[in-house]
């Protein structure tokens, strides 16, 4: 990071953070475990359950794994720094009650600096922001609105009533780009832009933030990252589990809605953005927003959709066996689908998109396929690919060609391999939220989304969403459980110039995570 930035970004001290909901990761657990929260800082939980003092910590502690005697006493210490006050997300009186607890906890302190993070129905989204601003906001000190974009576990149980409630939220940026600018609109009047944090926890992984130094800091992929040279780009994100009792929620919004339209589209825009200036949060977001520009709205021509059935065994069940799930649903479990963006560098480029659920297995990447070398003295070579590994076991290696050892000049494909379980074997990776709400405390955006940057993503993709879920006679092609997909995928990835060189039979090797086939 440029150094004048990181200066400007300094931890305040004196913070409270404000979980809203009383739900999350614990992400603010394990940030206070590797020391790197603000001197003072103070956790408190807000919902409507009532529940006492030791309630609350009894149920901090039932979600932690059995401690060592080291981490017992720091799961101590951290529980003496969380509070929890119940109230209502729709009465002047509750976040009064708030607002005082927050002064008793800030008494003596020359600021009160405030974050607020946000896990809450639609329902009650735009009201709770605005008594925020009403009752609670700091009149010395700095204050922070975290808006979280994604599904996770509740951190904290609530009554049965709400826990289930709650479930179903976590897309507070609405199903469209009308809806999102709805949202948008209501945080406006009381927040500034720079007071919110919208968080795509995609951006807080460690592969997704190191693709900018890999593109920008290396001259020799920086000169082949383009048209010329790169013939098509696949970002795959792979889930082998099913909806498993929660398609409720899921069929509400589907697998385009859940994973393409933020964290996927994300990740391709730190993939083909032009340099920025600095590494200054606006500089890069900037610069995301501007490719997001170039990108016209996804043709349905260029998109499959499917649904999974049961698998082959019989043993896993059919997406509409949920019972929380219609019995009509078309729903998409799976979708590929290819984008394009119409500027100098990638035009021509086919992006191709494909994501899905109760697939073969874990995985999420970005393979990078060059175009082929020169004919003449090779005949039917495999094209050299570079690969990111986002999740699990992250690594980064570029398949390349080489001579067999021995008397002939056989080929064979080989790689150069960055694992980073191997070469990094003494750091911690920290998880995304970890990361994320250390960013925030920072002051630091360059990690989350920015109001014109979500306006662009649904403008994307919100004409393909509107015509499938308009179209009632497209049904999405059913594909067993625990298989790569539907039939065709082999074939929609080759019409947009996917080549797979199965005659290699190359296999990635890894002692740690197990032979990982080159296959998609």
């Amino acid at each position: 990071m440029d150094q004048t930035v990181a200066a400007n970004l300094e931890l305040k001290d004196n913070t409270v953070i404000v979980v809203l909901g009383a739900s999350g990761d614990l992400a603010k657990k394990k940030t206070y475990r590797n020391k790197f929260l603000p001197k003072d800082v103070r956790i408190v939980g807000y919902a409507r359950t009532k529940m006492d003092h030791e309630e609350y910590l009894r149920r901090i502690k039932s979600y932690m794994k059995t401690p060592t005697k080291e981490v017992e006493q720091q799961l101590e210490d951290f529980c003496g720094i969380c509070t929890y006050i119940s109230g209502q997300y729709d009465k002047d009186e509750s976040f009064h009650a708030l607002n005082k607890h927050l002064e008793e906890l800030e008494s003596g302190r020359p600021e009160a600096n405030r974050i607020f993070y946000m896990a809450l129905p639609p329902s009650v989204f735009t009201i709770v922001s605005q008594h925020l601003k009403k009752c609670c906001y700091p009149t010395k000190g700095i204050a922070r609105v975290i808006v979280r974009t994604h599904k996770r576990p509740l951190w904290l149980s609530q009554d049965p009533i709400e826990l289930t409630y709650s479930l179903q939220i976590e897309k507070p940026f609405g199903k469209d780009l009308a809806s999102s600018r709805e949202l948008q609109k209501s945080l406006q009047p009381d927040w500034k832009e720079d007071e919110v944090y919208r968080i795509d926890h995609y951006l807080g992984k460690e592969m997704v933030k190191n693709i900018l130094i890999l593109r920008f800091g290396n001259s020799f992929l920086g000169a082949t990252w383009n048209r010329q040279h790169i013939d098509n780009v696949q970002i795959t994100f792979k889930e082998p589990f099913g909806t498993e009792g929660r398609g409720g929620y899921f069929d509400e919004f589907g697998i385009i809605r859940d994973v393409m339209q933020n964290h996927l589209l994300q990740v391709l825009t730190l993939l083909t953005m032009e340099r920025p200036i600095s590494f200054n949060s606006e500089d890069i977001r900037d610069e995301k927003v501007r490719v997001l520009r170039f990108m016209p709205a996804i043709e349905p021509k260029d998109v499959i959709i499917g649904q999974y059935g049961k698998s082959l065994d019989g043993s896993k069940p059919a997406y509409k066996e949920d019972d929380t799930v219609p019995q009509n649903s078309r729903c998409p479990t799976f979708c590929a689908l290819v984008a394009y963006i119409k500027n100098e560098r990638w035009d021509g480029v086919p992006f191709i998109m494909k994501a899905g659920k109760a697939l073969n297995e874990q995985k999420t990447e970005i393979r990078i396929q060059f175009k082929d070398v020169t004919s003449g003295i090779f005949k039917d070579i495999p094209r050299n690919e570079l690969v990111m590994r986002i999740q699990p076991n992250e690594s980064v290696y570029i398949k390349m060609n080489s001579k067999l050892p021995g008397l002939s000049m056989q080929t064979v494909v080989t790689e150069l391999d960055l694992t980073y379980r191997r070469r990094f074997s003494d750091l911690k990776i920290p998880e995304a939220y970890e990361s994320l709400v250390l960013d925030c405390i920072k002051g630091d955006h360059s990690n989350f989304v920015r109001d014109d940057e979500l306006d662009a993503s649904w403008r994307i993709f919100t004409p393909l969403l509107h015509y499938l879920d308009d179209n009632k006679e497209i049904i999405p092609m059913e594909y067993p459980y625990g298989s790569r997909g539907p039939a065709v995928l082999d074939d929609f990835t080759a019409s947009y110039g996917y080549k797979f060189s199965d005659a290699t039979g190359y296999q990635w090797p890894t002692a740690a995570a197990g032979a990982q086939s080159n296959k998609l």
